[in-house]
């Protein structure tokens, strides 16, 4: 018999897939989401309970909680009142009886009724306050303040001032529970409004896609504008603003035009989360490549739902089984074999496939239950921004929630303005933007970056204090420092509670070495910590692996590999940790180690110079000597020495011999030919590096 998908099913009877899919669901039928199937007389049976007994079950229903709720008041009236039993007396002493008992109770209840009017007061306090000021917020006079101050061992005034700490210990002995006063800034970023759910809208999904060079990315966006925006449009092309919105059987999707995943990072990494549907796009002639496997990583790092685009479906090579084994060897399993991940065959060049694809976005949408409420102060993302020397700073903001209307004051990061102009994504000026609607603004006092919050406030003037707040906590960040993980400090921020989780990025010279050191590193997850493999790879540590280690705060384990050059310019400047290890069980027990407190430190390797070998001598008596150009830093005559090829550690050794020309050097600067003999190794190849470094010996701080 033939059968019938969910969302089909739904689609027939008005219905959410959501909503078919919990009832199908509660009913024991096997269903995992609004793709999976259902036989042909069980869909039967579905449309007559919805199209009979529609109204009949939710009267049904209602009735059911009616009485739930009925038959629950009645017998929990003394749990949910704690003070049913003396409203009980009163009733009684008010009819004549217990005149005495009623008396005491009722003392007891004023005396309850006090106690836990102290017990559940809260008082917020800045960092120092004066003795005056305490005892008046406290209702407490200052000189029993200041004896209470001398017996803990503070020696103070009635004018000096005790830091919140201290003032936290002497309210709870007045049962006064104190919390910091939040700053200016917290409390205008921090989102704590709850929306009403009958004020919640449906929200058009917001989409990014995702994948290798030259699989068709910009090809699939320019496609689906033309198609859905520019044809519906006099003037042609859409104004470029970094994001746009097209319409699909009635309803709106955004695209953000960042193809690639390094841009979708860079919002991610300072915080931002605006993306809620990742359409990865691989060529159907060339399967998954090292940036398809990038990107999975990096969508999954966001938590985003994944759908594939197989693309280039025209050609005559094209091979999507291919396609789908290759992904499922990363964890992406199509529904039709089985798995969860909505795979679409398209080509981007015809269009086909591309209205599917559009289906497709929108019902993972209805799925995710997107919404928002359009009824509230607006807040946004910056997608975009830049100087225009006609309108001045200027940014594309995608509207997360609420409205956005001309003379707003807002704040965004450390720069503050006034909506003075919205023009949306056909380049046309309107008088409001909507959640979901990317928008270019006007009126900013200076460029913000890609991924600043956008928030609107009261006034200027507090738009004004919020910038000038934020600006300064950068300044201080700045000198700080960014914290990222390493393995030396890892106990010790696992002790202070900054780390619940671990994540790490391996590389690694062949894929069975990966397997063994992922399975291994997983295995060491404990009650404090949990390990997490967010990224393995084969081969040499790029700077796109830095890029994600830093934006996801994770430590790169590179086996019998080494980074690239960029890499290491990368990770020094990001300030991640790139450990290197020759032994499986060398990297297992330091990690483990460091998550135990155990790990001491003695000897730190530090880089000091890179040469490339340009040329190779055989000498008698010697052997092979490298005819090398020093790239990077210096190359010593005392300096520890490894040959990569590759990326691929082929020896590691020490230098026997340092000359310029034909005499003996210390050390051989950037920019000058040298001469390197290595001890014991002769097969030296024109092409490979030469990387030279030296051990410190460090103290260990914790």
């Amino acid at each position: 018999m033939k059968k019938v998908r969910v969302y089909e099913l739904a689609k027939e009877l008005n219905l959410e897939s959501k909503t078919l899919v919990d009832f199908l669901v509660e009913l024991g039928a096997d269903i995992k989401n609004h793709m999976s199937t259902v036989e042909s007389d069980i869909a039967e049976m579905v449309r007559e309970h919805f199209l009979e007994s529609d109204d009949e079950l939710v009267e049904s229903d209602e009735e059911i909680e009616a009485k739930k709720i009925k038959k629950r008041k009645k017998h929990s009236k003394r749990d949910e009142d704690p003070e049913f039993e003396d409203k009980k007396i009163e009733k009684i002493a008010k009819n004549g009886k217990g005149k005495v008992k009623t008396k005491g109770r009722t003392k007891g209840k004023k005396q309850r009724s006090s106690g836990t009017a102290v017990e559940t007061k809260t008082l917020e306090l800045p960092d120092s306050i004066t003795v005056k000021d305490l005892g008046q917020k406290i209702g407490v006079s200052p000189a029993e303040l200041i004896k209470k101050l001398i017996k803990t061992g503070v020696m103070v005034t009635v004018n000096q001032s005790i830091d919140f700490d201290t003032a936290a210990v002497i309210c709870a002995e007045y049962n006064i529970e104190v919390k910091p006063v939040k700053e200016l800034d917290e409390v205008i970023f921090e989102d704590v409004v709850e929306d009403d759910p009958a004020d919640l809208e449906i929200r058009p999904p917001i989409v990014t896609i995702m994948g290798h060079v030259d699989h068709g990315k910009t090809t699939l966006l320019d496609g689906i504008r033309k198609s859905r925006v520019a044809a519906r449009e006099a003037g042609g092309i859409t104004q470029h603003i970094g994001a746009y919105q097209v319409e699909h059987q009635g309803r709106k999707i955004t695209f953000l035009d960042t193809p690639g995943h390094e841009a979708f990072t860079a919002i991610r990494s300072r915080g931002a989360q605006v993306t809620d549907i990742a359409v990865l796009v691989v060529a159907a002639d060339d399967g998954v490549m090292p940036q398809t496997v990038e990107a999975i990583s990096h969508a999954r790092a966001a938590d985003v739902p994944i759908i594939v685009a197989i693309n280039k479906m025209d050609l005559p090579n094209a091979n999507p089984d291919r396609v789908k084994q290759e992904l499922s060897e990363h964890g992406l399993i199509p529904e039709a074999w089985g798995g969860d991940t909505i795979m679409v065959e398209i080509s981007a060049l015809t269009l086909d496939g591309v209205d599917e694809l559009l289906e497709m976005i929108l019902l993972v949408s209805e799925m995710e239950e997107l919404k928002a409420n359009p009824n509230r102060k607006a807040r946004g993302t910056v997608i975009e921004a830049k100087l225009d020397k006609h309108r001045g700073p200027v940014a594309t903001v995608l509207i997360n929630t609420g409205t956005l209307e001309i003379g707003d004051d807002f704040v965004v990061g450390c720069v503050y303005g006034r909506v003075r102009a919205i023009v949306n994504d056909r380049g046309e000026n309107i008088d409001k933007a909507v959640p979901a609607q990317p928008v270019e603004i006007v009126g900013i006092s200076e460029v913000p970056e890609a991924g600043d919050v956008l928030v609107v406030t009261e006034d200027e003037q507090t738009a004004r204090q919020v910038a000038e707040i934020k600006r300064q906590k950068q300044r201080e960040q700045e000198l700080r420092g960014p914290v990222r993980a390493n393995l030396e400090d890892l106990f010790a921020q696992i002790q202070e509670g900054q780390i619940q989780e671990l994540n790490i990025i391996l590389k690694a010279d062949v894929q069975g070495s990966l397997e063994a050191l992922r399975s291994s590193l997983e295995k060491l997850s404990t009650d404090e910590v949990r390990l997490n493999v967010i990224h393995k790879g084969v081969g040499g540590v790029s700077e796109s692996d830095v890029q994600l280690a830093a934006t996801a705060g994770a430590i790169i384990i590179a086996f019998n590999v080494r980074p690239d050059p960029n890499a290491l310019r990368a990770a020094e400047r990001e300030k991640v940790d790139i450990r290197g290890y020759r032994v499986i069980y060398d990297a297992i027990d330091e990690v483990k180690a460091a998550m135990s407190g155990l790990l001491e430190p003695e000897y730190k390797e530090e880089a000091i110079g890179r040469a490339e070998v340009r040329e190779t001598f055989r000498v008698p008596g010697v052997g092979t000597v490298a005819g090398c150009y020093v790239m990077d830093g210096k190359v010593t005559r005392s300096a520890n020495v490894r040959v990569l090829r590759d990326n691929v550690i082929v020896h590691e050794g020490k230098i026997s011999s340092l000359k310029r020309f034909k005499d003996d050097v210390r050390e051989v600067l950037q920019g000058y030919e040298c001469g390197i003999g290595i001890e014991r190794f002769n097969d030296i190849k024109v092409g490979d590096f030469i990387e030279a470094y030296i051990i410190k010996e460090i103290a260990r701080s914790l």
